[in-house]
């Protein structure tokens, strides 16, 4: 997924100012995709998604001390975000394989079968053999096994995180994260003036 770009940026202007408008973009990047990502069928959302929240999250990582006390518990709860939308985004990528490989050995059984059963001059099957003779016979198992297990998993990690997302808009995460990187922490106006905390500021000749 492409970034949206960030309009406005200029060298001159103050960090923390700069940082704000990555962040709002990025913010709201990452709330566009409700409601359409609360559908478990719309895999493309879900994975750009985590897209945003990992962009989100790494923009936070760096520029939370700048901003307001909430912007530090954001980036962490962006961080849970992201990593439930990556197990999900891992099982939709695994189960289709899974699936593709069951496939794959099914067709290498059926083709084995018919063509033992051909040498044997066989004009039909004997179903109690077929567990005996099909190469893959034990692979079958494991495999639907894997394909239930992979199932189960997104449906139980997908049911976490609608909840995720339910205690982020309780909590007021957009709202309050916005209000967060508006505010300037006083680490973040020492760091604009080029002093350490609770120095004297030098006259502006100086600086």
């Amino acid at each position: 997924m492409k970034a949206a770009r960030v309009k406005g940026l200029k060298p001159e202007a103050p960090l923390a100012d700069s940082l704000e408008r990555i962040v709002t973009v990025r913010l709201a990047e990452l709330c566009a995709f409700m409601p359409a990502a609360e559908d478990p069928a719309n895999v493309t959302e879900l994975h750009d998604m985590r897209i945003a929240a990992k962009r989100l999250r790494y923009i936070l990582e760096i520029s939370c001390d700048l901003f307001g006390p909430y912007a530090a518990p954001a980036a962490l709860r962006t961080k849970a975000l992201q990593s439930i939308l990556g197990e999900i985004h891992d099982c939709d990528v695994t189960l289709p394989l899974v699936l593709e490989l069951a496939d794959e050995t099914r067709a290498a059984d059926v083709a084995a079968l018919i063509a033992a059963a051909n040498a044997a001059g066989a004009t039909d099957l004997d179903p109690a053999g077929v567990a005996a003779t099909a190469p893959h016979a034990g692979a079958h198992r494991g495999l639907a096994s894997m394909a239930v297990y992979l199932r189960a998993r997104r449906e139980l990690l997908f049911a976490r995180f609608l909840e995720l997302w339910l205690e982020l808009e309780r909590e007021g995460f957009r709202a309050r994260l916005g209000f967060a990187i508006g505010e300037r922490a006083t680490a973040a106006l020492s760091h604009e003036l080029h002093v350490e905390p609770g120095a004297a500021a030098l006259p502006s000749s100086e600086v």
